[in-house]
């Protein structure tokens, strides 16, 4: 058989080495959770796994595999019709502690656009539902949030759509959300639908406010994650720490996406 590794981008065969060398690593032991609040960004695929059952108890489980603070969700609800939400929300929170943020006129959805953003404590200053251009419905869920009681933190949850041309116009509205004069510390998290790095980069908008020096992490497919499609960015330098892809035998078959972590410190 001929060898093919050779004609394998670069890019993907870093992903691979660097795949393996995180399961070569042993687990955490209990204690060594790194200091912070612990967020997350994950894109459930409408609860559908690779294995293309619909399961959204088994969403829950990674949720639940997570443990964290905050948390935003894409592709939540249902896509067309009522949007319903897929996801057992009672069950969530009696089992997690994490209680969506509020969004108005959702009907039988659980967010926006699909977005839904969680939280196991604090309260919930404002909340702004964001119609974003493009061809594909798109939006984002832009929450300001009393964590500690004495510091508010913006968190934008979005879902940036399919096209180049669309993710462009998509990042500038997200950076208008950004001009105002008591600028806040900001969270960005969510699917950017971005794997170029770069110059081709529709993403690099965002670096003057959000910065480019965190690791680009692959998040998909989930099976062997080559592109780093799920962000999870900061307007403050430091702000976020330990950057990773939750990469389980669970999480590996219940989304085509494999969740992103980070610890923000504020």
């Amino acid at each position: 058989m001929q060898r093919t590794g050779r004609s394998l981008p670069a890019s993907v065969l870093k992903s691979i080495r660097d795949r393996k060398k995180q399961k070569a690593k042993a687990a955490p032991s209990e204690g060594t959770r790194p200091a912070g609040t612990l967020v997350a960004s994950y894109n459930v695929h409408k609860c559908v796994g690779v294995d293309r059952k619909f399961d959204p108890e088994r969403i829950g489980r990674v949720i639940r595999e997570i443990g964290p603070d905050v948390i935003a969700l894409q592709e939540a609800d249902n896509r067309f019709g009522d949007r319903a939400g897929l996801l057992d929300l009672p069950r969530l929170e009696l089992e997690t502690g994490l209680v969506p943020v509020p969004v108005s006129g959702n009907g039988k959805g659980h967010g926006w656009h699909g977005n839904v953003l969680l939280l196991k404590r604090g309260i919930v200053r404002d909340v702004h539902q964001i119609e974003l251009p493009g061809l594909e419905p798109r939006g984002a869920l832009v929450a300001e949030i009393d964590l500690d009681g004495k510091r508010t933190l913006r968190i934008i949850a979005a879902h940036l759509g399919l096209l180049r041309r669309s993710r462009s116009e998509q990042a500038r509205v997200v950076l208008d959300i950004m001009n105002s004069p008591d600028e806040k510390p900001t969270l960005l998290l969510g699917d950017l639908n971005e794997w170029r790095l770069g110059n081709r980069s529709a993403l690099n908008t965002l670096h003057t406010t959000f910065g480019s020096a965190l690791p680009a992490v692959p998040t998909f497919p989930s099976r062997l994650p080559l592109l780093a499609l799920d962000r999870i960015m900061a307007n403050r330098h430091g702000m976020i720490s330990t950057v990773e892809a939750h990469d389980t035998p669970l999480s590996r078959v219940a989304s085509d996406h494999l969740p992103l972590t980070a610890f923000v410190r504020l």
